[in-house]
């Protein structure tokens, strides 16, 4: 599980840097606190499916594009 949070963490961070939103706007923006958006990213936490498809919403892209 810890390498999928891991892959998801990157390619949510690769998506936000496309976009060149920081992480503090990412957070701002999905309604979440930044140092949480740093441990997603690093797959240091679990999400829900829930808070995933929020963030792709968030990132104007399909949930595909940062599933692993």
């Amino acid at each position: 599980m810890k390498d999928l949070a891991t892959k998801f963490g990157l390619k949510l961070r690769q998506r936000r840097k496309e976009l060149g939103i920081s992480q503090d706007k990412l957070a701002l923006l999905a309604d979440i606190d930044r140092s949480y958006a740093g441990r997603i990213e690093r797959g240091e936490v679990n999400i829900t499916l829930e808070k995933a498809y929020h963030l792709a919403e968030v990132l104007d892209c399909d949930i595909r594009l940062i599933l692993p």
